[in-house]
C-alpha cells in the first residue's frame, strides 16, 4: 500500500530544516521570536474578549477543525497562529472574564505563567533525580510547605498530581492497603468485597470512580446524609460506621470534603476526625477547592481539624490561581506512600533507596510527570502566600455579596449561604408549576451560554434543576453578578411566558 502524497513529501523533508524547529542552543533567536508572536496573539485576544464565550456550538466548530490537513504543514508561524485563532483562540472559554461564573476554573497569576514557560522549555520529568535534579527538591520543599500549612506533623510527605481525581484515587489506594493490612486480609476479591468508603451526599464523584478503579464492590461507597448547609452530619456518619460493622463490613476510609463542588460546603472536620479516630478509620479530606483557605489571612480557621487527617487533596489550580495542572496529595505518615512504589531496574532500582537518591516516582501513580511545582514555587517567591490568600478572600467576600443579592430578590431562591465562593440557586417567581420552573432554568442556562454574554453551571438539588455560580475571579464585581442574574431572569421569564401562551392556545382534546 502506498503512502499518501503528503506523507511521502513529509518523509523527504531536509533534516536540517526539521532541526531548525528544535529548541537548542542554536535556535534561541527563533525561540524568542516564536514565543513572542504567540504571547502577542494571546494578549490581543484577552484584550479584545468582551464576553467569556462566543456561543459557538460543536456543530459550528467541528467542520473547521476537520478541514485542517495535518499532513500538510503551513511552514510559517504567522499562518499557524492565524489558523489557531480560527479553530481555538476566537472561541475559547475565557476564565479571566468577570462574567465567567460556571465551574471551578480560575484566572491565573503571572508568576505561574512564567513558571509554565520555563518548565515547558526545560521539559524536566519529575519521576527520577537523573531527569530533574533540583526540580525534585523544589517539589519536595513545596510538599513540606503545604504539609506544614495543613499541620500534618513531622512524618508527613506527599507528591504532586494531575488533579483532585488522581489525588483522591491515590489516597483511597493507600487507605485500602492500610485497612487490609491492619485487618490481616489477604489480597483478592473476598477482601475487596468487605471494604466500604463513606462520604457525604455532596462529596465529589471521583470517590465513586476511585472505588471502581480499586476493584471495590459497586455499592462500596455509601453516602452519608448532610445537614441544611450540605455538610456531612457526624451523627449520620457514626451510625453508618456502626451499621457497616454490624454487617461484617470494614470501613476503609471516610472522605470528608472541605469545599464541595456544588455548595462549597465544609464538612465538620473536628467531629469527623473524632469519629474516625475512635473507629480506627482512615480520614481523607478532599480539600481540592477549599485549600485556598490554607493561605487566607482571615479564614484559615474554617479548616480547623484538617490537621488530623491521614491524607489531604489540594488543588492549587483552583484556589491558588495556578494554571492546570497543579495539584498534590499529602499524607500524615510518609510510610503509607510505599503502597504506590514499584521498582524498575531501568528507572528506580531498589539500590537507589539505599543510596538515598530522591526519586519522586517512588511516591506517584505517574511515571513521566511535568514539573508543575515550579509554577507554585515562582508564585510564592514573587507574590508570597498572603497575596494568594488575599485573592481567594476576595472571591469568598464576593460570594457573600451575591448571596445577599439572591436572598433579597423575589425572582430567585438560593439553597445555602456559601462558606466559600459557590452559590446554588434557581429562578422561581411565585405561582409557577414545578415542571415549568425546572424547564425555565434549564432554558435560561442554555440561552445564556448560546449568547456568550456569561456562563453559569447547573446541577440538581433534591431532584430539581438549579443554577450554580462559582466565583474564582477577583475581577468579578457585584454589578457583574447582578447583570448575570438579570439575564437569567430575562431568559427564564421569556421561556415561561412563551410556553404558557402555547399551552393556552392549544386546547386539550
Amino acid at each position: 500500500m502506498s503512502l499518501p502524497a503528503a506523507l511521502v513529501a513529509a518523509s523527504r523533508t531536509d533534516p536540517a530544516v526539521a532541526r531548525d524547529h528544535l529548541f537548542t542552543a542554536g535556535t534561541l533567536d527563533r525561540y524568542r521570536t516564536v514565543l513572542a508572536a504567540g504571547i502577542d496573539r494571546v494578549a490581543h485576544r484577552f484584550a479584545t474578549a468582551d464576553q467569556p464565550f462566543t456561543g459557538v456550538t460543536p456543530a459550528d466548530l467541528a467542520p473547521r477543525i476537520e478541514a485542517v490537513d495535518l499532513d500538510r504543514p503551513l511552514a510559517d508561524t504567522g499562518a499557524a497562529l492565524d489558523e489557531l485563532h480560527d479553530v481555538y483562540l476566537r472561541d475559547a472559554v475565557y476564565f479571566h472574564h468577570p462574567r465567567y461564573l460556571a465551574h471551578l476554573n480560575c484566572p491565573v497569576v503571572i508568576p505561574a505563567l512564567l513558571g509554565e514557560a520555563v518548565l515547558s522549555a526545560v521539559n524536566s520529568s519529575l519521576d527520577t533525580w537523573d531527569q530533574s535534579a533540583g526540580g525534585t527538591l523544589i517539589e519536595r520543599r513545596l510538599v513540606d510547605w503545604t504539609a506544614r500549612r495543613i499541620g500534618l506533623g513531622p512524618a508527613a510527605d506527599g507528591v504532586f498530581t494531575s488533579g483532585g481525581t488522581q489525588s483522591n484515587l491515590q489516597a483511597l489506594l493507600l487507605a485500602r492497603e492500610e485497612a487490609r493490612t491492619r485487618a490481616g486480609l489477604r489480597p483478592g476479591p473476598a477482601a475487596l468485597a468487605r471494604l466500604r468508603v463513606l462520604t457525604s451526599t455532596a462529596g465529589h464523584f471521583s470517590v465513586q470512580k476511585a472505588a471502581r478503579l480499586l476493584g471495590l464492590d459497586p455499592d462500596a461507597v455509601r453516602a452519608v446524609d448532610t445537614d441544611g448547609q450540605r455538610r456531612m452530619r457526624p451523627d449520620a456518619l457514626a451510625r453508618e460506621i456502626a451499621r457497616c460493622r454490624e454487617d461484617g463490613l470494614l470501613v476503609m476510609a471516610v472522605v470528608a470534603t472541605a469545599g464541595t463542588t456544588d455548595f462549597g460546603s465544609i464538612d465538620p472536620l473536628p467531629q469527623t476526625a473524632d469519629i474516625c479516630a475512635a473507629a480506627g478509620v482512615w480520614l481523607h479530606v478532599d480539600a481540592a477547592y477549599g485549600c485556598g483557605l490554607l493561605v487566607s489571612p482571615t479564614r484559615r480557621h474554617l479548616l480547623d481539624g484538617i490537621e488530623r487527617a491521614d491524607s489531604v487533596t489540594v488543588d492549587y489550580h483552583k484556589s491558588f490561581f495556578q494554571p492546570v495542572s497543579s495539584s498534590a496529595l499529602l499524607v500524615r505518615d510518609r510510610r503509607t506512600l510505599r503502597h504506590a512504589t514499584w521498582h524498575a531496574d531501568y528507572l528506580n532500582p531498589a539500590r537507589a533507596v539505599e543510596q538515598r537518591i530522591p526519586n519522586q516516582v517512588d511516591k506517584s501513580l505517574q511515571t513521566t510527570r511535568r514539573f508543575d511545582a515550579l509554577k507554585l514555587w515562582l508564585t510564592l517567591r514573587i507574590m508570597g502566600p498572603d497575596a494568594v490568600g488575599a485573592l481567594f478572600d476576595e472571591v469568598v467576600d464576593r460570594a457573600a455579596q451575591a448571596w445577599q443579592l439572591l436572598a433579597a430578590d423575589p425572582r430567585f431562591e438560593v439553597v445555602t449561604r456559601p462558606a466559600l465562593s459557590t452559590l446554588v440557586f434557581r429562578w422561581r417567581p411565585a405561582g409557577l408549576a414545578a415542571d415549568l420552573v425546572d424547564d425555565a432554568n434549564l432554558y435560561a442556562r442554555e440561552a445564556l451560554a448560546a449568547s456568550g454574554a456569561a456562563l453559569v453551571a447547573g446541577t440538581r438539588v433534591d431532584g430539581a434543576h438549579h443554577l450554580k455560580v462559582t466565583l474564582l475571579n477577583p475581577e468579578t464585581t457585584g454589578d457583574d453578578i447582578a447583570g448575570v442574574l438579570d439575564l437569567i431572569a430575562e431568559h427564564a421569564g421569556w421561556y415561561a411566558r412563551t410556553r404558557t401562551a402555547d399551552e393556552l392556545s392549544c386546547p386539550v382534546g
